[in-house]
């Protein structure tokens, strides 16, 4: 008597197409085992919509790995700030990110991330995009000169997840959607690739 083949969909590998420490943090509460695998893609866009903007940013990430592991799911992700009409990405240099903080102190802002999940090596993919709304407490220019260049790696130049720095005052939204992953939206999207048929 031979027993049944196990029908069930199988899970696809998980690949994370960031080498952000935040986002892999964050991605270890879906509990399911990954591999980090850090995309090349442009960040260049023509595009001043930060919906649109960080859906494009995130797609073009996890479909550029995608490309290369054809039988994974790719994880891709893209932040924005934006205040008062304007796009804020990371600094590019100290100055730069002076002026970021500026621009945000004592005001109210959007923080956009656009999640996307790749399959087939890019032939299909899911896509979401969470806002959170955030307010900056207003700093004196020594506070803003002391706290340029600690995070030119984030979007606006600041860490909500950092405690020592005091730069934001609320948040309104997710606050892992603030820190890089709303893991919110990264559920939703993993359910959908468990739901696809192919797999």
């Amino acid at each position: 008597m031979t027993c049944p083949k196990d029908r069930r969909p199988r899970r696809p590998p998980l690949i994370l197409a960031s080498g952000s420490p935040q986002r892999r943090r964050l991605l270890r509460r879906l509990g399911v085992p990954f591999r980090v695998i850090p995309s090349r893609a442009s960040e260049r866009s023509r595009l001043r919509d930060p919906r649109r903007l960080v859906v494009e940013l995130a797609l073009r990430k996890a479909t550029q790995v995608a490309e290369r592991h054809p039988r994974a799911a790719v994880l891709g992700a893209d932040t924005v700030v934006y205040c008062r009409r304007r796009v804020i990405v990371k600094p590019r240099t100290r100055g730069e990110s002076r002026l970021m903080l500026a621009a945000l102190s004592g005001a109210w802002h959007r923080v956009y991330t656009g999640v996307a999940m790749a399959l087939e090596g890019g032939r299909l993919a899911f896509t979401e995009c969470a806002v959170s709304l955030v307010k900056a407490r207003r700093l004196s220019e020594a506070a803003m000169r002391r706290l340029a260049g600690r995070h030119m790696d984030k979007a606006g130049g600041y860490a909500v997840q950092d405690r020592l720095d005091p730069f934001i005052e609320r948040v309104r939204g997710d606050r892992d959607n603030v820190i890089g992953l709303p893991m919110r939206s990264v559920r939703r999207l993993w359910r959908a690739v468990q739901g696809h048929p192919a797999h």
